[in-house]
């Protein structure tokens, strides 16, 4: 999501766009398999259904599928060998007693990094991995389609160390085919999106368009049987807000731009001041800051009714909570502890106040903006709850590399402000695999751990459940039985594929590339303003 990439398709669809595109990740396997055969030993399983632990389970997968599941005793007492499954000459076992499997974690809005923020794909591929994240959706393709289809297939194949990728393009994005103008015309927006399909894109990403080439684009993908996520950028969401991309074939709407419009009574656009410019984002995140509260109240008929037409819609919700919560605590985001030793310096640059950089809009950020945005969080978590209590679809996404929010880190965040959303934590786990799964349409082969399913697993030697933030490559800190302060936590082992990645050995090497880009430049990571 480079900036000048997007506030182009935002602005206008006449272009041409030549793409600065970021190193490709080293054709270098970096985990083991897959095997024959490969047994989870005595692990405790949270399947990613919404069903609660159960243990002790062994795990069989055979090359990259799960074959079987079998419990093998009871909590507290000693294993029933005579249950277990046999291991296969030639095949593979790891001990996961006392330790938690899940079903590989879904980013549903996993940009692949980006020149401004001079982070390398295999930096951020192993962000990823090293927080059990085994599928992403790259949202715009920012880096251009031919570059994320090739990093795609190449991880398909395990030749390079990276999670699963769905492509989803920028509407509008190269003058691709015959559209050498720009997409202007509902039949150009045909055109393009046939195009679009035929290169083999997973779908598409909206940011916005006059209402009849919205329309004629996203029937065009649904009848291709394409999906579909929409960032509703304010300079086209006055006239089509979510329920307009909704009712049209949209599949997922990102962030909640385009939903407190649908909701409003009293206007029929923000409350934009009179000195308002788009293009100065502290204007543009001040200001939105301040829109849920213009928004019909919850319970209301309004409210409930546009929450009902979603909902009916079987409609897909991919809030990203993370990424905008420097915007109720800047001090706090910006200090995060991870921010030393796996922040890269150019991406550490790319986050401090910067007037051309996206995201990068502390120009004069404090007490009266983040008061608004804490409000702003608390009605908007409402709304998400609640569609989610009954029965529609959330999602886990990052929109990572922005606004103090660095891969990986950044989406267990998000899973951390699902919690306080009012998910219960296997609710958020669920939104973390199955939901994205489903959202993408593979919910036959990822999403959870049964039989039949792709092996794209975590492992992790402590309780999620109990402590979201034991997710963290990190871990949290924890004091033990002899008054030690330690930590406890971080992924152990992600599985993708069937192949079993050293999920700290991948943050290690993450901390290597880190080093050497200070050693390199001389850069340091200190807090902006201060001498």
């Amino acid at each position: 999501m480079m900036k000048k990439i997007i506030l182009f398709l935002v602005l206008s669809f006449s272009f041409a766009l030549s793409y600065a595109q970021i190193k490709k990740a080293p054709e270098k396997l970096d985990g083991t398999g897959p095997w024959t055969q490969l047994i989870l030993r005595g692990a405790v399983l949270v399947n990613g259904t919404g069903a609660p632990p159960v243990g002790p389970v062994d795990i069989v997968i055979e090359q990259n599928r799960i074959v079987a599941i079998r419990n093998v005793g009871y909590p507290g007492l000693a294993i029933k060998e005579a249950s277990r499954p046999k291991l296969k000459e030639g095949g593979k076992e790891i001990d996961c007693h006392g330790m938690f499997v899940l079903p590989g974690f879904i980013d549903m809005h996993g940009h692949i990094g980006g020149t401004s923020q001079g982070t390398p794909a295999e930096y951020v591929f192993k962000l990823w991995m090293a927080h059990g994240i085994t599928t992403i959706r790259d949202p715009s393709c920012g880096n251009g389609l031919d570059w994320v289809l090739d990093q795609k297939q190449k991880s398909l194949a395990n030749k390079i160390t990276a999670p699963r990728i769905y492509a989803y393009t920028a509407f509008g994005q190269g003058a691709i085919g015959g559209v050498k103008g720009g997409v202007n015309t509902p039949e150009q927006a045909i055109e393009w999106v046939r195009e679009n399909a035929s290169k083999g894109a997973d779908g598409i990403k909206f940011f916005g368009a006059a209402p009849s080439i919205m329309d004629a684009a996203l029937r065009e993908n649904k009848k291709l049987g394409l999906r579909s996520c929409m960032h509703h950028a304010q300079m086209d969401v006055a006239r089509w807000n979510v329920l307009h991309s909704a009712e049209a074939g949209l599949t997922s709407m990102e962030h909640w731009y385009g939903l407190p419009e649908a909701l409003l009574e009293n206007a029929t656009i923000q409350d934009y001041p009179l000195g308002y410019n788009y293009s100065n984002e502290q204007h543009r995140f001040e200001e939105a800051g301040k829109l849920w509260k213009q928004a019909a109240k919850q319970g209301s008929v309004k409210w409930n009714s546009v929450m009902g037409k979603l909902l009916e819609l079987d409609f897909t919700l991919d809030p990203t909570f993370n990424i905008y919560e420097a915007n109720r605590d800047l001090h706090k985001t910006r200090r995060l502890e991870w921010h030393d030793e796996y922040t890269l310096p150019s991406l550490w640059k790319f986050y401090e106040a910067n007037r051309e950089s996206h995201g990068s809009y502390w120009f004069n950020w404090g007490t009266e903006q983040e008061v608004q945005w804490k409000e702003n969080y608390r009605i908007w978590m409402s709304f998400i709850n609640e569609y989610k209590n009954k029965g529609g679809r959330v999602t886990a996404g990052s929109d990572n590399g922005f606004i103090y929010q660095t891969y990986g880190f950044g989406y267990i965040r998000e899973l951390e402000l699902l919690r306080e959303a009012g998910f219960h934590p296997l609710e958020v786990i669920r939104s973390a695999t199955l939901n994205g799964a489903q959202a993408l349409g593979v919910e036959k082969d990822l999403g959870s751990v049964e039989v039949g399913k792709l092996a794209d697993l975590v492992v992790i030697d402590a309780n999620p459940l109990e402590n979201l933030q034991y997710l963290y490559g990190t871990g949290a800190v924890y004091l033990n039985d002899k008054n030690e302060l330690t930590r406890k936590g971080g992924v152990k082992y992600t599985i993708k594929d069937g192949v079993v990645y050293d999920a700290k050995k991948l943050l290690a090497d993450v901390k290597a590339m880190v080093d050497a880009s200070k050693k390199e430049t001389g850069a340091t990571i200190k807090q902006p303003g201060i001498k």
